[in-house]
């Protein structure tokens, strides 16, 4: 008696390509980050340098530099994932590599699916810098391993609609104007949301910005994961950040010129 083997669906077929093309993305993008070691070193390296200062001075118990960890967690994830996905589309872009990827009818979820992916490792290095600079300064990890563990989860899936962000903006933009426009978004961001210093010691006109911004959320969110407190409504905000930036993201490469 013999059985047949019933070829895959269309569906099944469509699915497998859609992965497929999707490894090889996230490939070429990690490849593509570390050809440039020296931007890796900076990127993992200047939040690294912050927190190592300021845990020093301020760090006088676990429980402040598990604050001070999930601020300039924040900072480090944000400004990896806003600005590496966003610089290696816009270069592909100018090289006439996107050009190739519209022709060929490369679903475009796909490809902005990898080049968030390709940046999660990156900004989980940085974390992971971070928090050994915080277990060498407090003798341990701050808040135990599960609330590392969560810290870690929260940085990450919250650095998403940042990647997103940027990526509307590579998409459009060259490489140059790329670097030049998310770092004037970054560095305001980041002052006023308070994750170099405390929002209270900012004039009342900037603390009263700061609840808009998506990195005040994050971190927020982030040192909920140590300290406790409210953070429901910090989801509510980055989800609906998450939804914005992934429609700018898909408008901006479907109405790109390469």
């Amino acid at each position: 008696m013999s059985t047949t083997t019933m070829p895959p669906s269309r569906t099944e077929t469509d699915r497998l390509t859609a992965l497929r093309v999707l490894g090889v993305e996230v490939a070429e993008g990690l490849r593509t980050i570390l050809r440039e070691p020296t931007a890796l070193f900076f990127s993992v390296g200047f939040p690294v340098m912050f927190f190592a200062l300021f845990a020093s001075i301020f760090g006088s118990g676990a429980g402040t530099t598990g604050t001070l960890l999930a601020g300039y967690g924040t900072f480090g994830v944000v400004s990896v994932m806003l600005l590496n996905p966003a610089i290696t589309v816009a270069d592909e872009r100018t090289r006439g590599w996107l050009r190739v990827k519209k022709v060929s009818g490369a679903p475009v979820a796909t490809t902005i699916a990898a080049k968030v992916l390709a940046a999660l490792p990156y900004a989980l290095a940085v974390v992971s810098a971070l928090s050994v600079v915080a277990v060498v300064e407090v003798g341990g990890v701050p808040g135990g391993v599960g609330a590392w563990l969560r810290l870690v989860a929260v940085l990450l899936v919250g650095g998403l609609p940042f990647a997103l962000l940027g990526l509307a903006v590579g998409f459009v933009a060259s490489s140059n104007a790329t670097a030049a426009i998310l770092n004037a978004v970054l560095f305001p961001m980041v002052i006023v949301s308070g994750l170099w210093f405390p929002v209270q010691i900012l004039p009342g006109a900037v603390q009263a910005v700061a609840p808009f911004l998506p990195t005040y959320h994050l971190a927020r969110l982030a040192r909920a994961q140590m300290s406790g407190g409210p953070w429901m409504g910090d989801v509510l905000a980055l989800v609906t950040m998450t939804a914005i930036a992934a429609a700018l993201a898909v408008l901006s490469y479907r109405r790109l010129r390469v």
